[in-house]
């Protein structure tokens, strides 16, 4: 990997999403818990959520992870308010294709993820930069679960 690789990998923009992530921490009754660790880096994201009406209420997340995780977790929560579940799986999916080549930047609210564009490269980084939005997911099901049991 070339300095220039890693000056456009790791610009100013993408640095700033990663140092400004929102709903750090956790929730005082979480309806649902995701976890997802990334066996390429070892990055770890842990998110809690409340649904109400299918919609995300409240939001937390718990985020050890390298930088392009980092940056992805924090545009995820700028944005998380107040999505559904199919459009969190449309952002996923999106980001994956963006990623891969196949498809356009994601869509509002998500099209921060645009900083994340430079890993199109570094397809061995790609699990990092999905990691947010799977813990996302994963803790969407859980609150489902919990509410259908």
């Amino acid at each position: 990997m070339s300095d220039t690789d890693l000056i456009a990998l790791y610009s100013t923009r993408l640095l700033g999403l990663a140092a400004n992530i929102a709903h750090q921490g956790r929730l005082s009754a979480p309806q649902g818990v995701g976890h997802e660790r990334s066996l390429t880096c070892g990055s770890n994201i842990r998110v809690e959520l409340v649904l109400r009406e299918g919609k995300i209420e409240a939001f937390a997340q718990e985020v050890q992870a390298c930088v392009l995780g980092q940056a992805a977790a924090g545009v995820l929560a700028h944005s998380v308010i107040g999505c559904t579940k199919e459009t969190l799986l449309r952002a996923r999916q999106d980001l994956s294709a963006m990623l891969n080549g196949t498809g356009p930047i994601p869509a509002a609210p998500f099209a921060d993820f645009e900083a994340l564009l430079p890993a199109k490269a570094f397809k061995n980084r790609h699990a990092s930069v999905l990691l947010a939005l799977d813990a996302t997911l994963s803790a969407f099901d859980a609150a489902q679960a919990a509410q259908s049991a």
